[in-house]
C-alpha cells in the first residue's frame, strides 16, 4: 500500500499502475470534506515520489463516486476573512493540480454520481470512463456559489465555453449520453465493464496510443477562442443567464464573468480568477440562504429517517374521492409503485379520477420518461371502486372528499368500519381541524392529517398534521408513505390553517388591505414578483381559486379573530360575489384565454378594475414599492414567528422549508424566518410598528421584541 488514510488509499501494483480509491469507511457516500482534501494531498505527494509509477487509476469504493463537497463545513469556512478563504481555495487547488501534474497518464472510473468537487476530481485526470448508471454535474449555483476546485477552468477547456456555461450556470446533472457527446467523458460502458474499460484506456495511454500529454496541456492552456468568438460566446451568455436568473441569483452571472476573465489565461492564473469570484459569492446573502435550505432539507430527511424506524409498511393504499386531488394522489402513489384503490360514490367521478391519472402518465410518456408498457403497469396499480369491499387489506387511507366537515366525518366513520384495526386514516384537509374530524372515528390514535398541495404531482411538500390523540406510529407511517411518494413530509401540530396556510394567508390579508387602501393589484403583483415570488398575490389568488381562498380565509378568521377577521368588504369578496373564481372560471383579477399549448394565458381585464373599485372606498392611489413589500411580508414573518413560538413546527428550519416547498417562497431569501434574520429583528419590529394602525396582524410578538433587543436570530 503506497498510502492509506481514513477516506482514501493508494495501492501500487507490480505493473506500476497505482489505484487511488476513494472510500470513506463508515460514511454512506464519499464527499470532499477537509479531511479528504488533506488525505488527497498526502496521496498525491506519495504518488509523486513512487518508484516505477506508470499510470494512475482513480476509483470509488462506494456505489457513488463522490457526491461533492461537505456542505456542513461551508458555514464556518465562508464566515472566515477573505484571505483565509483564498488560502483554503489555493491549498485545495494545489492538491488537484498535483494530481493533474503527475508525470504519468491518469484515468478516472466514474461508477456513480460525481457532482461538484466529485466531478472536479474527475476533470483533474487526463481521461474519464463513465458507467451507464452514473451522472455528473456541477450544481454549485443551486447553493448560491459556483465551482471552486477548478471546475470553471478545466470544464470550458475540455468541452468548450458555451457548453461549460450551460452546465455550470444551469447546475443540472448530466446523463452519460450528454456527457459523452459534449466530450466531458471519453467512454460510456456498462457498470460491470467499467473497471476493465478504464484499465484498458490507461494501458493504451501508457503505450502511447493516446496523446495524454496534449490532452493535459489543453486543460492547462488558455481557452482556444479568438477575440470575436469569445465576444459572441460570453456576451450572449451573460445576457441570457442574467435574464434567466432575474437578478435574484448572482452565482450564474458571476460564473460567466469569471470564465470570460480567465479565458486568455493559463490554468494557474485562471484558478486565481475562480477564487476571487468564489469568495465574492460565498459572502452573499443568497449563498447563505440557499446553503441554509440544503441544510434544512438534510435536517428534515434525518428526522424522517428516524420516523421510518417505527413506521408500518404501506403496501396497499386507498384514496377517497376521485376529483383532481384524488386522481393526483392516485397517480403519485401508482407512479412510485404503491398500489392504490380510488373510491368514489359514482362512476362519472371515478372516470374523471382515472382520466386525471392517465393524463399525467401520458405526459410522462410524451417526455420520454416512461414507455407505453410502463404506463400500462402503473395505471394497473390504480383500482377504481364504488365500494369498500377490499379495504380490509389497506394499510393507509387518504380521505380527499369535499372540504365539508359533515361530509368528511361521515366518510371517515364509514371508512374506519371497513378497514382493519391497524390501518392509518389521513384526511387531506387544507383547513379543517384534525381534532374536530377525529371525533368521527373510534380509533383517533390511527387518525391524522395528510395535506397535499395542488397540483399533487408537482408540489413537493406534504404537511403531516398530528392530532391530540394521534400515535407516533401513525405519524411515522404517513411520513414514510409520503417519503415513498417522493414528497418531503413535515410534521406539524394541529391548528386552524395548520402551518403553511396559516402563514400564507396573512400575506393575502396584507394584499387585500393594500388594495382596499387604493393600491393597483397589478402593480402589487409586479413588485412581489420582483421580490422573488413566482407569481404575485392577485395572480396567485386566481390560480388557487377565489372560492378556495375565501373558504380558507373564513376558517382562519374564525380561528384567529383578533388579527384575521375581515373589516369591511374586500376585493376577494367582490370577486366571489360576481362568480369570478380565477383561472377555473376564466376570470378573476385577470382574464384567461388558452394559448397555443392549451394553457391559460393571463390578460388584463378592465372589468376587474371596475369591480375592485367597489372595495376601494377612497379610490385608487399610488403606493411606494417599499411600502408594498413591507405590508405584504411583515404579516407573514410575524405569523411564522407565532407558529414557531407555539410549537406548530419544531424548528425554524421546518417553518421555512414548509413555505419554500408549499407556496414557492423565494428560495434565495431562505424562508420567512431566514428573511427576518437577514433584515434583523430590530428592523422587523421597527417596520411593523410603523403599521400599528393596521391592527394586530402587524403586531410583533413579545418574544420577537425580546429577540430584537438582545440581537438574537432564528438561525
Amino acid at each position: 500500500m503506497l498510502y492509506e488514510g481514513r477516506k482514501l488509499s493508494v495501492d501500487l501494483d507490480a505493473e506500476g499502475i497505482a489505484e487511488l480509491k476513494f472510500d470513506a469507511g463508515d460514511d454512506s457516500v464519499n464527499k470532499f470534506d477537509r479531511a479528504t482534501v488533506e488525505e488527497l494531498g498526502a496521496a498525491a505527494e506519495a504518488l509523486s515520489k513512487a518508484d516505477g509509477l506508470k499510470g494512475l487509476l482513480v476509483t470509488s469504493g462506494k456505489d457513488v463516486f463522490i457526491v461533492g463537497a461537505d456542505i456542513t463545513e461551508f458555514g464556518e469556512q465562508f464566515e472566515a476573512p477573505d484571505d483565509e478563504i483564498r488560502q483554503w481555495l489555493a491549498d485545495a487547488n494545489a492538491v488537484f493540480n498535483a494530481i493533474e501534474d503527475l508525470p504519468v497518464p491518469s484515468v478516472t472510473a466514474i461508477n456513480g454520481i460525481a457532482l461538484g468537487g466529485g466531478l472536479e476530481m474527475c476533470l483533474a485526470t487526463d481521461y474519464r470512463v463513465m458507467s451507464e448508471k452514473a451522472q455528473i454535474g456541477l450544481p454549485e449555483v443551486k447553493l448560491g456559489i459556483y465551482p471552486g476546485f477548478g471546475g470553471t477552468v478545466r470544464l470550458p477547456r475540455l468541452i468548450g465555453a458555451d457548453n461549460a456555461i450551460e452546465w455550470i450556470a444551469g447546475g443540472g446533472q448530466q446523463k452519460p449520453a450528454a456527457a459523452f457527446k459534449n466530450g466531458a467523458v471519453d467512454a460510456v460502458v456498462a457498470p460491470d465493464k467499467l473497471a476493465e474499460a478504464a484499465r484498458d484506456l490507461l494501458d493504451k495511454a501508457i503505450a502511447g496510443k493516446f496523446d495524454w500529454q496534449s490532452r493535459r496541456e489543453q486543460k492547462k492552456a488558455p481557452l482556444a477562442l479568438n477575440q470575436v468568438e469569445a465576444m459572441m460566446v460570453f456576451e450572449t451568455a451573460k445576457g441570457y443567464v442574467a435574464q434567466q436568473s432575474k437578478g435574484q441569483y448572482p452565482a450564474p452571472v458571476e460564473a460567466v464573468k469569471r470564465i470570460q476573465a480567465a479565458a486568455a489565461k493559463d490554468r494557474d492564473a485562471a484558478l486565481k480568477e475562480e477564487h476571487e469570484g468564489f469568495i465574492k459569492l460565498a459572502k452573499t446573502p443568497e449563498a447563505d440562504a440557499l446553503i441554509g435550505l440544503f441544510l434544512n432539507d438534510q435536517l428534515i430527511k434525518k428526522k424522517n429517517k428516524r420516523y421510518g424506524k417505527v413506521a408500518r409498511e404501506v403496501n396497499q393504499a386507498a384514496v377517497l374521492g376521485a376529483g383532481i386531488m384524488g386522481g393526483g394522489i392516485a397517480y403519485q402513489s401508482a407512479s412510485k409503485g404503491v398500489p392504490i384503490f380510488m373510491k368514489d360514490i359514482n362512476e362519472e367521478a371515478l372516470d374523471a379520477g382515472v382520466d386525471e391519472a392517465a393524463k399525467l402518465f401520458g405526459k410522462q410518456v410524451e417526455r420520454g420518461k416512461l414507455n407505453a408498457r410502463g404506463m400500462a403497469e402503473a395505471m394497473g396499480r390504480i383500482r377504481p371502486t364504488l365500494s369498500y369491499g377490499d379495504f380490509a387489506g389497506v394499510d393507509a387511507v387518504v380521505e380527499a372528499v369535499v372540504e365539508n366537515p359533515k361530509v368528511k366525518k361521515n366518510v371517515l366513520a364509514e371508512t374506519e368500519d371497513a378497514v382493519h384495526e391497524g390501518t392509518v386514516i389521513a384526511s387531506n384537509t387544507s383547513s379543517i381541524s384534525i381534532d374536530e374530524l377525529a371525533g368521527a372515528v373510534k380509533r383517533p390514535e390511527n387518525f391524522l392529517g395528510m395535506h397535499f398541495f395542488n397540483p399533487v404531482h408537482r408540489m413537493p411538500l406534504v404537511e403531516v398534521i398530528k392530532g391530540e390523540k394521534t400515535s407516533e406510529e401513525a405519524i411515522a407511517t404517513i411520513v414514510a408513505y409520503a417519503s415513498k411518494l417522493g414528497k418531503t413530509p413535515i410534521v406539524v401540530n394541529n391548528c386552524p390553517g395548520f402551518l403553511v396556510n396559516r402563514i400564507l394567508f396573512p400575506y393575502f390579508f396584507g394584499f387585500q388591505a393594500l388594495v382596499s387602501d387604493g393600491a393597483d393589484f397589478a402593480k402589487i403583483d409586479k413588485v412581489m414578483e420582483k421580490f422573488g415570488w413566482p407569481m404575485g398575490p392577485a395572480y396567485l389568488s386566481d390560480v388557487v381559486g377565489m372560492d378556495t381562498s375565501h373558504h380558507v380565509g373564513e376558517v382562519l378568521a374564525e380561528g384567529y379573530p383578533d388579527r384575521m377577521a375581515p373589516e369591511g368588504k374586500s376585493s376577494l369578496d367582490v370577486m366571489v360575489e360576481n362568480g369570478r373564481y380565477g383561472q377555473k372560471t376564466g376570470s378573476g383579477y385577470y382574464k384567461y384565454e388558452k394559448d397555443k399549448k392549451g394553457k391559460p394565458k393571463k390578460l388584463v381585464d378592465e372589468t376587474a378594475y371596475e369591480l375592485v373599485a367597489q372595495a376601494q372606498p377612497d379610490g385608487q392611489k399610488d403606493i411606494a414599492e417599499d411600502e408594498i413589500v413591507e405590508r405584504m411580508m411583515l404579516p407573514m414573518v410575524i405569523e411564522a414567528a407565532r407558529c414557531l413560538e407555539e410549537g406548530i413546527a419544531d424548528t425554524a428550519n421546518e417553518v421555512d422549508m414548509g413555505l419554500i416547498l408549499g407556496v414557492g417562497f423565494p428560495p434565495f431569501r431562505g424562508g420567512a424566518l431566514k428573511y427576518a434574520d437577514r433584515l434583523g429583528l430590530a428592523h422587523v419590529v421597527e417596520a411593523a410598528d410603523k403599521y400599528a394602525r393596521l391592527g394586530k396582524l402587524y403586531e410583533p410578538t413579545e418574544r420577537m421584541r425580546e429577540m430584537a433587543n438582545k440581537g438574537e436570530t432564528y438561525y
